[in-house]
C-alpha cells in the first residue's frame, strides 16, 4: 500500500474529494481501488468518520443555489410574504433537508442549518440583523 494524493470532482454536486491512499485488491486480475476520506453518492457527501458535516455543508450549498435562482420571486414585494414563505418552504427548504432523516446529525449541524435558513428568511423579509427582529416573528410573517 502506498500513498497517493489526488483530487476528484463530483459533477453532480461539484464538491472536491481528496484521495488519501491507493490500495490493490488481488482477485485474479489486479484491480486498483482508491481510498478516500469522503465522496459524493447520490448527491450526499459520505465521509469516513460517519458524521454528517460534509452532507450538511453540501445541502446548505444546494439550498443557497436554489435560493439564488428564486431571489427575484422571493424578494418581490408584489408577492405576499405568505406566498413567498410557501415558495421558500416547498423549493428551498425541501432541497436543503432532502433525505435528512438518514443523517447522523449533531447539534452543530442543526445550528448550521438554522443559521443558513434565518439568513435566507431575513433576506426575503428585507430585515437586517441590526434591526433586532426576533427569528420567531420573522417565521410567523412567512
Amino acid at each position: 500500500m502506498y500513498k497517493v494524493m489526488r483530487s476528484f470532482i463530483c459533477r453532480g454536486c461539484l464538491n472536491p474529494v481528496i484521495s488519501t491512499g491507493h490500495t490493490s485488491v488481488d482477485s485474479g486480475a489486479s484491480a486498483n481501488l482508491e481510498v478516500v476520506d469522503k465522496f459524493c453518492y447520490l448527491r450526499d457527501m459520505l465521509s469516513v468518520d460517519g458524521d454528517a458535516d460534509a452532507t450538511v455543508e453540501a445541502r446548505i450549498r444546494i439550498g443557497w443555489n436554489k435560493f439564488r435562482q428564486l431571489v427575484p420571486l422571493l424578494t418581490n414585494r408584489d408577492i405576499s410574504l405568505i406566498r413567498r414563505g410557501r415558495l421558500y418552504s416547498s423549493c428551498v427548504r425541501s432541497s436543503m433537508l432532502h433525505r435528512s432523516e438518514t443523517w447522523p446529525v449533531r447539534k452543530e449541524n442543526e445550528l448550521a442549518l438554522q443559521r443558513a435558513e434565518m439568513r435566507m428568511v431575513r433576506w426575503m423579509c428585507n430585515v437586517k440583523v441590526k434591526d433586532r427582529v426576533p427569528s420567531k416573528e420573522l417565521r410567523e410573517r412567512l
